[in-house]
Order: structure tokens, then C-alpha cells, then sequence
């Protein structure tokens, strides 16, 4: 099936360059051959394996594309898993395939279908930058969707980063859960849903061109790693979310009940009758 691959995403971060600062020149990253010192173009530079410290194994972009591999020039795919089974750690950039020509366009719809239906998504290798991927396929407003995907191997076990053991009460589990119910929603389409770090970006280099003072920083409402009482910061965040969206109903989540400690029988104090010490002698010099 033949295929276009075209980028499913953009990037909009705000782009800096470097400058000399003296005379705001622009500093830029030269290739330079360490052998005869002379600065190389881009078209004389290709790829290469250093086997050994004065041995370097050059290698083509055909060799590259005539591996005898059947995912050198193709998509195949090997197994298809349920797509809540795939861990999204595993999952990274994603792209469109798109039907390269009419003989593509009913075996693409035919796996767009057997996918929709299925509420499965393929798992394939493929040839991507000189290496072989893993890639899983899924299915978005009937276009299929390839996303690269990590290696088992290239997951890091978390042991060693979970937290040590904590006590807590059912009351702030209750708490969590209620905050979670007041931020809940079926979408992610939203005025909240956008890059604020950019825009804030955007508006500080509008001062500056303007020759104007930028906007001052908001103050944290905590200062980092203050400790907080952890059911108040729950009845806060909830009070918070509950007010953004217009919800006049606010109720404090009731704090967990403390457990009535164990009243001791009290003990019998019996006299006991010592007899008296007698003085210490002193010790006679010689």
C-alpha cells in the first residue's frame, strides 16, 4: 500500500538565536573539517562508523536505503494489540499516512475499517533515520496515524525513584478523589488547554521592541517546598476549580476524624517505705 508520511504535529515554541552582544552580530555553528581546518558544506558531508581510533567506516545513504531488511522500504506490520495495553510512555511523535496514488486507496480504507471496528492499533517496524523503529498505528478521523514508538529496553524501571512509604488517611484519599471529580471533563478543547510560557515569551520581546518595562511576574502563592496542610490545600484546589467554572454550591471536603486514643486504666500507687540512708563516713587522713 503505497503511503505519504506527513508530519502530524507543529511546533510553535518561540525560536532564539545567539548574538554577540557587544554588536548584536549573529553567532552561528560552523562545520569545520578537523583534518584541513576548512569549513565544509553540507553537501560534503556524509555518514560514518568509527570502527577503531584511526579507522573510520564510511557509509552511504544508498547503502542505507538497500538494506535487506523487509522494513527498509516499507511499514510492516507484526501484531495487533489493544491500544489501552500500550503504555504511553512507549508512544512518541506522530504522523500522518496519507494513500500515495488510487491503487492505495482501498487497502487504506480497508485497514482504516478492520482498525475502527476492531478498537485495536497495529504494531509495525519501519526504517526511520538509519535505524529500525517500532511504530504502533491507530486510526484519527479515518486517517491512519504512525507513532514512533521506544524499544522495551529503552524504558527505565522506575524502582528506584518511588517515594518512601507514607500514611494516609481515608479522608484525604476522599479529598483527591473529589478534586478529580470537579476537574473532570470529557475533552481537552479549552481556553486553559493553551502555551502560556510562549505567550508570556511573546510579550516580553513586544516590550522590549516597544522599548516599554514587561509585564511583572505573577508571585507563586506558595513559596517551593513549603509544606502545607494537605486537606486544606485539597479543600483550596477544589474551591478554586469549583469558582472557575461558575459552581456558587462550594462544600469544604469534611477533614478525616481523628481516632479517640485508648483511655489507660490508671494505675495503683502503692507506698513503699525505704529506710532511711545513714550519712557516709569520711574517710580518715593517714
Amino acid at each position: 500500500m503505497p503511503i505519504l508520511v506527513v508530519s502530524a504535529t507543529e511546533d510553535h515554541s518561540v525560536r532564539f538565536h545567539q548574538y554577540h552582544l557587544s554588536d548584536m552580530g549573529r553567532v552561528r555553528v560552523r562545520k569545520v573539517c578537523e583534518i584541513d581546518g576548512r569549513e565544509v558544506q553540507q553537501s560534503e558531508i556524509g555518514k560514518g562508523y568509527q570502527w577503531a581510533a584511526d579507522q573510520v567506516i564510511p557509509i552511504s545513504d544508498a547503502e542505507l536505503g538497500n538494506l535487506p531488511l523487509p522494513t527498509a522500504k516499507a511499514i510492516e506490520i507484526d501484531a495487533f494489540v489493544p491500544l489501552a495495553s500500550v503504555d504511553p510512555l512507549r508512544i512518541g511523535e506522530g504522523y500522518y499516512l496519507t494513500p500515495d496514488g488510487a491503487v492505495a486507496a482501498k487497502p487504506y480504507k480497508l485497514l482504516v475499517q478492520a482498525l475502527g471496528r476492531s478498537s485495536k492499533a497495529a504494531v509495525a517496524k519501519y526504517a526511520w533515520s538509519g535505524q529500525e523503529r517500532l511504530g504502533l498505528l491507530r486510526v484519527r478521523d479515518d486517517v491512519l496515524v504512525l507513532h514512533s514508538m521506544r524499544w522495551p529496553d529503552e524504558i527505565r524501571s522506575p524502582e528506584e525513584l518511588c517515594p518512601p512509604p507514607v500514611d494516609l488517611d481515608k479522608g484525604e484519599i476522599d479529598g483527591a478523589l473529589a478534586l478529580m471529580d470537579t476537574m473532570a471533563r470529557d475533552d481537552l478543547e479549552g481556553e486553559e488547554f493553551r502555551d502560556t510560557y510562549a505567550e508570556a515569551l511573546q510579550e516580553i520581546i513586544e516590550a522590549k521592541r516597544e522599548h516599554r518595562e514587561p509585564p511583572a511576574a505573577t508571585e507563586p502563592e506558595t513559596e517551593p517546598g513549603q509544606v502545607l496542610d494537605l486537606m486544606a490545600a485539597l479543600n483550596a484546589s477544589v474551591q478554586k476549580a469549583k469558582a472557575s467554572r461558575g459552581e456558587a454550591d462550594v462544600h469544604e471536603i469534611p477533614a478525616p476524624k481523628k481516632k479517640a486514643a485508648k483511655k489507660q486504666p490508671a494505675k495503683k500507687t502503692t507506698e513503699k517505705k525505704t529506710a532511711a540512708k545513714k550519712p557516709a563516713r569520711k574517710p580518715h587522713s593517714a
